[in-house]
């Protein structure tokens, strides 16, 4: 008889033996897989292998979560990308509201906060000490001063005498160059020249060539290789 319907024999006396080993499969299979599982992974001193198990199935759970929640996460930054589109704000102007947003967190931040008040109260420190009082009194004391007061007076007279030297310098130069040009001697000089000029370029007049003084070719009615009239 064929093996198969042995086992689907109502009368065969072999029956709930093979009905109880199929039953049976799943629990060995998981028992294998728990078994190969703790070979691969010893546990724990103190875990037994049903807390072992359940521990399995929580991270298994767990990491199921997180995939989700990526997934979630990224499809909310695809939607926020969009929405930042279509309003127009671009990376820039975002780069600013942050650095803005920063600025006003940091300026109402507790250490922000301390670190003005501490500041202030250096300040104050400073400003109320002996020494920065004795150092201001000198200071007023030396700007009240005679020696100061005189210091500054002969600088001013100085600053004062320097700037009218300098005009009376251009005053006497400017002075000085028209009476040179007034002079008889720069006028003979200067007749002297415009003879000079007159002498080396002569009288011109409308259409006349100017000849030149170094000029010693002589003029002739009739130039060379010419025959003369006859």
């Amino acid at each position: 008889m064929d093996p198969a319907s042995q086992d689907i024999n109502l009368n065969s006396p072999n029956k709930g033996n093979s009905m109880d080993r199929s039953d049976n499969i799943p629990d060995v299979q998981a028992e294998g897989a728990a078994a190969a599982a703790n070979s691969a992974h010893p546990l724990p001193p103190g875990l037994t292998e049903e807390e072992a198990e359940e521990l399995h199935l929580e991270l298994t759970k767990v990491e199921e979560e997180i995939n989700t929640l990526r997934q979630v996460l990224s499809a909310k930054e695809r939607h926020a990308s969009e929405l930042k589109r279509k309003l127009g704000l671009s990376p820039l102007n975002e780069l600013k509201q942050n650095i803005t947003k920063s600025w006003q967190d940091v300026q109402t931040s507790q250490a922000y906060v301390r670190t003005t008040e501490k500041l202030s109260e250096w300040n104050e420190r400073v400003t109320s000490s002996d020494l920065y009082l004795s150092a201001s009194a000198t200071l007023d004391d030396i700007a009240h001063s005679e020696a100061y007061k005189k210091t500054q007076e002969t600088l001013s007279e100085a600053g004062s005498k320097t700037s009218a030297a300098l005009n009376t310098l251009g005053t006497a130069i400017s002075r000085r160059l028209g009476d040179m040009r007034n002079s008889p001697t720069f006028k003979s000089f200067e007749d002297k020249v415009g003879n000079l000029k007159h002498k080396v370029v002569g009288p011109r007049g409308n259409g006349d060539a100017v000849s030149s003084p170094t000029d010693t070719t002589p003029t002739r009615e009739h130039p060379p290789f010419e025959n003369p009239p006859f």
